[in-house]
């Protein structure tokens, strides 16, 4: 599938300009729940393959500060590298509240899927998913009510939570030595 295709098309969504994150898909009517909006395409590979591809992206991300990555589990065997321009459903962006969520169906096609009754011009998102390595390179624009700041799958966010907590506690108290050094200074003059 990594020939030259025509972008995919939907009859329920297109892309426009996003807030979020450059470019996302928003829907061109209302969207009732349990649609399947869009095919999520792109080529299918093993899981070395997609290893080997995913640890590339890492370390151009290392260099470049930025890679995206479109890569989806299928099964134990098969990924699909969605990392290709004419695959529209790409440019569906993250949110911690999620209008639509990728589902595999028996042929292991991904589909983005409605959660809700979608109104026309609502951007389209789903969860992506991220577990909690690297988490902090994953920064959440969302916006939502939910946001917890960074892209990682919701069962995360618990641990996530602590993380950012923990860090925050460490941070303060540093500032806290700080201020009181800074002080003990000021006195001494």
């Amino acid at each position: 599938m990594g020939k030259k295709n025509k972008p995919t098309k939907s009859e329920w969504a297109e892309v426009r300009g996003s807030d979020v994150h450059g470019r996302g898909m928003f829907a061109t009517k209302d969207i009732p729940e349990s649609t399947e909006i869009i095919e999520y395409l792109g080529e299918r590979i093993d899981k070395d393959e997609s290893n080997r591809r995913g640890h590339a992206l890492l370390d151009e991300s290392k260099v470049t500060g930025g890679a995206q990555v479109y890569l989806f589990t299928l099964d134990e065997e098969w990924d699909l590298d969605g990392n290709f321009e004419w695959n529209t459903a790409r440019l569906v962006n993250h949110s911690c509240e999620p209008n639509c969520e990728a589902q595999i169906d028996e042929e292991l096609k991904i589909w983005l899927v409605a959660l809700r009754e979608i109104s026309e011009d609502e951007e389209l998102t789903f969860n992506y998913g991220f577990d909690l390595e690297d988490y902090s390179k994953h920064p959440c624009r969302c916006g939502s009510g939910k946001c917890v700041g960074f892209i990682v799958g919701e069962e995360y966010w618990p641990k996530l939570r602590k993380k950012l907590k923990k860090k925050r506690a460490k941070a303060e108290k540093k500032e806290a030595k700080e201020r009181k050094r800074l002080s003990a200074l000021k006195d001494e003059r």
